[in-house]
């Protein structure tokens, strides 16, 4: 696990797909899947809105690897109806993608900070969880606790502390505790109990 300044890594789970919230883009915007070229519409919108993480041109590469095949079918990008990128989620696996009883992976979602707070998160969050249940029984993803309203979301969507990582990390659950005295969200509370 990774300290800075408050900033954990942790890692968010959900045991399943039922009753997943239900979003719908705003006005104005669009979902589109991956094309070729779009390394670089990724790495952009990373670079303008990641504030923790160095994005560096090879990040692309290391995350997804260099068979783009998968990504049409699990990249998502968000963009306005004149084609500007606004953002991006993918909806993963978690180690191999060939075992269909492994966890699906939220990764790697960004919303351009010129489309922040339009409501973007969580109709990219349905369109990435309604993927990830076409394949997984449950769901992964890994942030950070210096993410507040990204942690809201997922708390939203019904994501909770790793309770493994919770229990054996001091750091860890000491970073929940610092969320959870931001946002003192129900479910939250009920983990870190």
């Amino acid at each position: 696990m990774s300290e800075t300044g408050g900033n954990v890594s942790v890692r968010m789970v959900r045991d399943d797909f039922a009753d997943v919230p239900q979003h719908e883009l705003p006005a104005g915007y669009r979902f589109r899947t991956y094309e070729a070229g779009d390394d670089r519409t990724w790495t952009d919108l990373h670079l303008a809105a990641e504030p923790y993480v160095d994005v560096t041109p090879d990040l692309f590469v290391r995350e997804f690897g260099t068979d783009h095949a998968p990504l049409s079918d699990r990249m998502f990008f968000v963009e306005t109806l004149e084609g500007e990128p606004a953002g991006s989620i993918t909806a993963w696996w978690e180690r191999d993608r060939h075992n269909p009883r492994e966890r699906g992976r939220i990764h790697w979602v960004v919303v351009h900070p010129d489309h922040q707070r339009r409501g973007l998160a969580k109709p990219m969050m349905t369109h990435a969880m309604q993927r990830l249940a076409q394949s997984h029984p449950g769901a992964v993803l890994g942030t950070s606790t210096g993410r507040t309203w990204a942690l809201k979301v997922y708390l939203d969507f019904g994501f909770h502390p790793d309770p493994d990582e919770l229990a054996s990390s001091p750091g860890v659950a000491a970073g929940w505790r610092g969320v959870q005295s931001r946002l003192n969200h129900p479910l939250l509370a009920s983990h870190l109990r």
